[in-house]
C-alpha cells in the first residue's frame, strides 16, 4: 500500500460527502474509487459527478468492496455506529463524520469493533487536521501565550431549512449541540487535553424537540475554563479565542472558511495567514493515508481515546437536560 494510491470509497451521497468527494479530488494520492448509496439512482447521480467509476445501491455493497481501502461515512448522526461497524467488520479503514456517535455507549462499540479487526478507525473532525489547528496547538505548547486559563469559542448559525431537515429532526440526531457544539467542545478538549471536571449549562429547545440554542461553561484543574455556545437558529461570531497568561490566540470565524489568526503578546498584534487546500477537508484525509502507510489504526491529532471522551462529555451535557433520542 505504501507505494499505490489509496483507494477510497464514500459512504451516503448528501451535501457532506459532496465537499469531502471535491476535496478528496485534489490529493494526488487519493483514488476516489466508489460510492454507496440506499437508492442506486442517488449513487449514479453523485458518481458522474465526481467521476467515480464504482457505484452501490446499498452499503454493504461498498463496504464488501476489494477494490477499496478506506471508507468515509457521511451518514446523519444515529447511523454511524451501524455503517461504521459494517466498514470496520469488512476490513475496510474508517473516517467517521462527526459527531462520531450518538452516545459513549455507541462509541465505545465501534472503537471495540476497531480493535477486535486491526482496522484503522478515527472522528472526522476536520479542522483539527488543518495547519492553522496544529499551529495554535504547537504555540500554545511551546508556551507562546503563557498559561492558557480561559477558552471562548461559538458555532452559531439561523438554519434556513425547514423543521423536516435533518437538523430540527430528533430521529436524526437533530439540535445544535451534536451538529455544531462539537466544534467548541472539542476545541476546549483540543487545547487543554483534558475534559472538564465540572459543567454548567443551559438550552433552549424548539417545538420540534431538539436543542436550538445551549450554553456551557467548563471548569478544570488548575482554575482554566471555557466558554462555550452552539445554535441553529441564530448566527453568532464563529470564532475562537485562546486567553493565556502572556496574551491570547483569536482565531477569526467562521469555522468553515478558517485561514486567519491573530497572535497578540506583549502588547502587539501578528496576523497570521494560513493555507487552505480546497474547503479544508482533504487533511483528514491526508493523516488517515499516512496512517495507513505506516500501519498504524489509529490518529494521534484525534485518538480514539480523546474521541470517546468527547462524547462522554456530550452526555453528561444532555443528562443535565434530561435530553435522549429516539434512537437511543
Amino acid at each position: 500500500m505504501s507505494n499505490k494510491k489509496i483507494r477510497w470509497g464514500i459512504l451516503a451521497t448528501g451535501s457532506i460527502a459532496r465537499v469531502f468527494a471535491a476535496d478528496l479530488k485534489l490529493l494526488p494520492e487519493a483514488e476516489l474509487t466508489a460510492v454507496g448509496s440506499r437508492r442506486k439512482a442517488s449513487a449514479d447521480k453523485f458518481a458522474d459527478e465526481f467521476d467515480i467509476p464504482l457505484r452501490f445501491g446499498s452499503y454493504a455493497e461498498l463496504a464488501a468492496c476489494p477494490d477499496v481501502d478506506a471508507i468515509y461515512i457521511a451518514t446523519p448522526h444515529p447511523f454511524h455506529k451501524e455503517n461504521t461497524v459494517m466498514c470496520l467488520n469488512a476490513g475496510k479503514a474508517v473516517l467517521c463524520e462527526k459527531p462520531f456517535a450518538m452516545n459513549a455507549r455507541e462509541a465505545q462499540e465501534m472503537i471495540d469493533a476497531a480493535k477486535s479487526n486491526g482496522v484503522f478507525l478515527t472522528e472526522a473532525m476536520w479542522v483539527r487536521f488543518t495547519p492553522l489547528f496544529q499551529k495554535v496547538r504547537q504555540w500554545v505548547t511551546d508556551g507562546l501565550i503563557g498559561y492558557v486559563r480561559l477558552i471562548q469559542s461559538d458555532f452559531g448559525f439561523h438554519s434556513k431549512r425547514g423543521v423536516d431537515s435533518r437538523v430540527f429532526r430528533p430521529d436524526l440526531g437533530g439540535g445544535s449541540l451534536l451538529d455544531v457544539g462539537i466544534y467548541p467542545i472539542s476545541m476546549a478538549s483540543f487545547i487543554y487535553g483534558c475534559q472538564p471536571e465540572t459543567i454548567q449549562s443551559s438550552l433552549r429547545f424548539g417545538h420540534t424537540g431538539v436543542d436550538e440554542q445551549a450554553a456551557m461553561i467548563f471548569s478544570y484543574n488548575g482554575g482554566k475554563m471555557a466558554v462555550l455556545s452552539s445554535a441553529i437558529t441564530l448566527w453568532t461570531q464563529r470564532e475562537t479565542l485562546i486567553f493565556g497568561t502572556k496574551g491570547f490566540i483569536h482565531i477569526y470565524g467562521p469555522w468553515h472558511q478558517l485561514q486567519k489568526v491573530c497572535v497578540h503578546v506583549n502588547d502587539e498584534d501578528t496576523i497570521e495567514t494560513f493555507p487552505r487546500l480546497g474547503r479544508g477537508y482533504g487533511y483528514q484525509a491526508l493523516e488517515v493515508m499516512n496512517c495507513l502507510r505506516e500501519k498504524r489504526t489509529e490518529s494521534t491529532i484525534m485518538p480514539l481515546s480523546e474521541t470517546l471522551e468527547i462524547i462522554k462529555t456530550l452526555d453528561t451535557i444532555r443528562s443535565q437536560w434530561n435530553f435522549k433520542y429516539p434512537t437511543e
